[in-house]
Order: C-alpha cells, then sequence, then structure tokens
C-alpha cells in the first residue's frame, strides 16, 4: 500500500499527531495499489488496494499539552462528574 508522509505538530501528554500538511507519497510500486504508479491505467479490478496505509509522520514541532480533542474529553468528563 502507497503511504502519504504528513508534517504536523505532535502533542506529547497524549501522543497525537495534528497534520498540518501532506508532504509526499510514498510509492509501494505494486501493480495492485491504485495510488501506485505501476498500477495499470483503466484497471477496474475491483480487488485492486483504494486507500493509503498507514501514515508516515514527521513531527516538525511538539507541544508539551495535551491536544485539543484530548483536552474537549477531559473537560466534558469533569462536567458529567461534577453535574
Amino acid at each position: 500500500m502507497c503511504q502519504q508522509m504528513a508534517e504536523g505538530t505532535r502533542w506529547t501528554k497524549c501522543m497525537h499527531f495534528q497534520r498540518h500538511l501532506v508532504v509526499a507519497i510514498v510509492d509501494c510500486s505494486l501493480k495492485t495499489c491504485s495510488r501506485s504508479l505501476q498500477h495499470p491505467k483503466g484497471c477496474r479490478d475491483p480487488g485492486c488496494i483504494q486507500n493509503f496505509g498507514e501514515e508516515i509522520q514527521k513531527d516538525v514541532d511538539s507541544v508539551d499539552e495535551y491536544c485539543f480533542a484530548c483536552r474537549a474529553a477531559q473537560d466534558r468528563a469533569r462536567r458529567n462528574t461534577s453535574s
């Protein structure tokens, strides 16, 4: 499977990654992967891989905090426990 290489922020308290930009596509060179340059043009085989594989994450900066989603979840949990 081809993979996207993304640059972004790593939130170090929860280790989540916030993608800013996809900077490259890593070609798997499989003829059965529709994202690969080796995939035949006009192929209609439903068995071919249609999606990218796991994203390659490149940290361009890091923040010593929880990400926005984790902070929102913590706030919701705090409000539900105090009700």
